[in-house]
């Protein structure tokens, strides 16, 4: 069985409060990007095997590859049907700790293998609070469409936007932002406008409606991702933000567009073809 797990942008990242178990309440707009893409196969471990089988190829993984999500999404599902041991097999291209939620988007889609080989039978609503055990914003990937999201990434309600027929350029220079640091230098509030209202408007007009709220202290530690921000806009995008806490950066276009990027940045560039 393969599955072919996809990156997500953020449209608007909006830090609302904090909760008293740490974890802060946001609101976002999810938006998939179908052809950015990891591999993850899984087959039957080999017989003999003692233990399930966990290999990784493509970007290095930080972390003992026992604590990947793939596993722990298998572990989760063991509760609710049975699941002989497997072999393991994630090819990771989706860059990680840069704000494009592919580990999430790996273990999502792990559910779902899961539940589809293995007949669990579990719901969409199922599977997406499973998932949510898993990490914030890993049950957006369970129905994997734009989506208005809120609470701390999970709570999900549908958005009426239309991004057919964009492209979308990604671009991330080699700088990890951290997590911790992003969140210990935002003070969250409440957003001056309502994201599920500005992203009706033109997306010429998001350039002065939507925000990322991690982007003033992520960009004022690390000016170069400010500089590609600003680089989308001088080359013609109709919008460009930062994803997450960064480091990714993107640009939405009207057509592909023709821009030099330091050999040393992992750039992606496709068509976006994301509708409601």
């Amino acid at each position: 069985m393969i599955v072919f797990p996809n990156a997500k942008i953020n449209l608007g990242l909006y830090v609302i409060a904090k909760r008293a178990n740490g974890y802060h309440n946001l609101e976002t707009v999810f938006v998939p990007i179908p052809k950015l893409c990891d591999v993850l196969e899984v087959i039957n471990a080999p017989e003999g095997a003692k233990e399930d089988c966990f290999s990784q190829t493509g970007i290095i993984i930080d972390g003992s590859p026992g604590d990947n999500l793939c596993l722990k999404a298998l572990r989760l599902m063991r509760e609710y049907c049975t699941i002989p041991l497997l072999n393991i097999i994630l090819h990771k291209v989706i860059p990680t700790g840069a704000g494009l939620g592919g580990g999430s988007s790996d273990a999502a889609f792990m559910l779902k293998l899961l539940n589809e080989g293995f007949n669990a039978g579990l719901n969409t609503e199922e599977l997406e609070n499973i998932a949510s055990e898993i990490g914030a914003d890993c049950a957006f990937f369970i129905r994997n469409k734009a989506t208005f999201g809120e609470g701390i990434g999970n709570k999900f309600s549908s958005v009426n936007i239309n991004l057919l027929n964009l492209w979308i350029e990604l671009v991330i220079p080699p700088i990890h932002v951290s997590t911790a640091f992003a969140y210990r230098n935002i003070t969250p509030q409440q957003p001056a406008s309502d994201l599920r209202q500005s992203v009706q408007y033109s997306i010429k007009m998001w350039r002065h409606k939507i925000l990322n709220d991690f982007e003033k202290p992520v960009f004022e530690k690390y000016p170069e991702i400010e500089k590609i921000k600003d680089r989308f806009f001088k080359n013609g995008a109709l919008y460009a933000s930062m994803s997450g806490s960064g480091s990714a950066v993107f640009g939405l276009f009207c057509k592909k567009p023709e821009i030099s990027w330091d050999e040393n940045y992992f750039v992606f560039s496709g068509k976006l073809d994301v509708e409601k």
